[in-house]
């Protein structure tokens, strides 16, 4: 973790700097490589060893936004890797309940029966996938590790208004069939299994043309297919810092809060010109093209203050994708222990 340091008790601005800040000029990004031996600034007195209590102390997690299907939040305290990690557990090793298999009966579409599957197996379906079990391979299917879902429809034309009824199949189509004892695992009518949306569109249909397939969803993670991913993005990115020279006043502040395409940039009582929106800084740089602003303007990124952003697919809840990824990630980290200390002793 970036940890403040000191030098017989006076601290070295440039160097620290160095330490917990990423720069960007109009040449390209300066600084961008983190440093975390711990002996790395011995030489001038540095320790840059990782410190549980310090850690305990910087750590925060604040949020910025929910809803049910898009977080966003900062992590301050933590370095790159673990960001990352975070990120690709959401992404790649949290699991869901996805369509798997599908046996066509029959199908009279333009669509062959190849892609219709793939199709099928993109729509997300809102369960919660721990109320069941991964399907152990060559094995029969159970209640407790699999859903079905029936899929039939033909499309019609009214003989009376001329009217096409079901020119199109959608996911509303999908009716969930349960099976054993399925029924009391969902008591409740907003529970049952269901695609996420009822308005995805599957296929177009013509007069006399008909699907009917089943199709059976399976417990998986994103690593072996994104059809199991719970995500449609996870991201994040450091928090930017804008400081603005207090020399720049009147016209040349009025012409610096034109260059910026994010407005950014405010112009306070006093005349002088502040970054009042960070966040909204896309790094695209325009507030340094020109030599005039170039000397006057930083911009950094402070590297342990990260914006997380997730938007999930809907089977499940954006703040329960980023708990399981803690678990798994805890999991990770007490089998990392384990084999340490299988190895010491």
């Amino acid at each position: 973790m970036v940890n403040k340091s000191t030098t017989n008790g006076v601290s070295d601005p440039n160097l620290e700097n160095k330490r917990t800040k990423v720069t960007l000029t109009n040449s390209g990004v300066e600084n961008a490589r983190g440093t975390y031996y711990s002996g790395a600034y011995t030489s001038v007195g540095y320790d840059n060893s990782f410190n549980l209590n310090r850690f305990k102390e910087n750590f925060k997690i604040n949020i910025l936004s929910e809803s049910a299907n898009e977080l966003v939040f900062e992590m301050i305290g933590i370095d790159a890797p673990i960001a990352n990690a975070l990120r690709r557990i959401m992404i790649s090793e949290i699991p869901t309940m996805a369509i798997e298999k599908v046996y066509i009966i029959n199908n009279t579409s333009i669509l062959q029966d190849e892609v219709l599957a793939h199709r099928l197996g993109m729509i997300p379906i809102k369960v919660d996938p721990r109320k069941f079990n991964f399907k152990l391979p060559n094995k029969e299917y159970t209640a407790e590790d699999t859903l079905i879902f029936q899929l039939k429809v033909k499309c019609e034309k009214d003989s009376v208004t001329g009217k096409i009824i079901n020119e199109t199949a959608l996911s509303k189509h999908l009716i969930w069939v349960p099976t054993q004892d399925q029924e009391e695992m969902f008591p409740n009518e907003e529970d049952r299994p269901r695609p996420m949306e009822d308005d995805i569109p599957i296929m177009k249909l013509r007069p006399g043309q008909v699907i009917d397939i089943q199709c059976y969803c399976e417990k998986n993670i994103g690593r072996e297919h994104i059809k199991w991913s719970p995500v449609c993005t996870a991201s994040y990115r450091l928090q930017p810092v804008i400081s603005v020279d207090k020399s720049i006043k009147g016209d040349k502040a009025n012409q610096l809060l034109e260059k910026c395409p994010k407005k950014v940039f405010d112009i306070e009582d006093s005349g002088q010109v502040v970054a009042a929106r960070p966040l909204d800084c896309t790094m695209c740089r325009e507030c340094i093209r020109d030599p005039e602003f170039e000397q006057n303007v930083k911009i950094e990124r402070v590297r342990d203050h990260f914006i997380f952003s997730i938007e999930s697919t809907g089977a499940l809840k954006s703040r329960e994708i980023f708990q399981e990824a803690i678990k798994i990630f805890i999991e990770k980290c007490n089998i990392v222990e384990e084999s340490i200390n299988k190895l010491v002793n």
